[in-house]
């Protein structure tokens, strides 16, 4: 059996093309003194303190596996409809469906 990549990368004429509207001149005008005054005032900045550290674990990415699986025709469909990454949305789906079912239980 051979092995064929199922990966493709999207191309350029789909892909999504947004206007920068990043202000970089005034951005380059902040000073360090500036730039810690709003990270300190930022409700979503998040500096991890020893505590923290401590007590984070590494988590390595498991290799995912290749299988075949039979999927309705109007499930597939709805997935591939949202475009690239269909698989890896599938595969969300099943994990938060093992999640509420028991992941405990799962291996």
């Amino acid at each position: 059996m051979s092995r064929k990549s199922t990966t493709r990368a999207s191309p350029r004429s789909r892909a999504r093309r947004t206007k920068d509207r990043t202000d970089l001149k005034r951005i380059a005008r902040l000073t360090d003194a500036a730039i810690r005054k709003a990270v300190a005032h930022d409700p979503d900045t998040f500096v991890p303190d020893g505590d923290w550290l401590r007590q984070a674990k590494l988590v390595k990415r498991q290799p995912k596996k290749t299988v075949t699986l039979r999927i309705d025709p109007d499930i597939l469909s709805w997935f591939r409809k949202r475009g690239p990454g269909y698989q890896t949305r599938i595969n969300a789906v099943l994990r938060a469906f093992v999640r509420a079912n028991g992941a405990a239980n799962h291996q």
